[in-house]
């Protein structure tokens, strides 16, 4: 591993802000995956917001399929991907919202046409006329002219608390290098590495 450390969140942090500075088109693009009570996994690419010392945050809508999975089952992994750095990050954890102040801070940073779709959008349900949407934005562009927008109540985010992170280099006839650190019930981690 090209960076040890004995605290994987700060790696991850350093290997994210090192794609950034790469200039890697979406490099915070992650893999998020839930699971139903029952167990039946769901996976889908949302975007990594913050990384701190209590975990990786993004933000959705609390009611879409993947905010009533996490409700129901507050457990989640996250797969992040730079392939021109033959870097990967997988992490599992526990999942927690983020509290109203952090995603009101948020939400007032994204783009205005943003901020009227998270409003428009009833996310994951069935739309069976997108003029209907349109028009639902468009009347909430009149309503909000000229005024900030509010973050909509079913709106925000949630941070990952890693129990679990792997880190993965890629290196010559697949002798990869992989480095995984599990929380230790001190709040500590326990290092070890991987066979390829």
């Amino acid at each position: 591993m090209s960076d040890e450390s004995s605290d994987p969140i700060a790696l991850v942090r350093r290997w994210f802000e090192e794609a950034q500075a790469a200039g890697i088109a979406q490099a915070d693009a992650m893999t998020l995956a839930t699971a139903t009570p029952e167990g039946r996994p769901s996976a889908r690419v949302v975007l990594l917001k913050r990384i701190d010392d209590r975990g990786l945050a993004f933000f959705t809508n609390y009611e879409s399929k993947k905010g009533g999975e996490l409700e129901a089952n507050p457990r989640a992994a996250l797969v992040l991907l730079w392939m021109p750095l033959q870097r990967q990050v997988r992490v599992r954890g526990t999942v927690e919202r983020l509290s109203a102040e952090e995603s009101d801070a948020y939400f007032a940073t994204r783009p205005r046409g943003s901020q009227l779709g998270a409003w428009a959008s009833d996310q994951s349900r069935e739309l069976t006329d997108h003029a209907a949407l349109e028009r639902r934005f468009a009347a909430l562009e009149a309503e909000h002219a000229g005024s900030e927008i509010p973050r909509p109540p079913h709106w925000g985010g949630y941070r990952v608390e890693p129990d679990e992170i792997e880190l993965w280099e890629g290196r010559a006839n697949r002798l990869h290098d992989r480095v995984a650190y599990t929380r230790t019930a001190d709040g500590g981690w326990e290092r070890t590495r991987l066979q390829p």
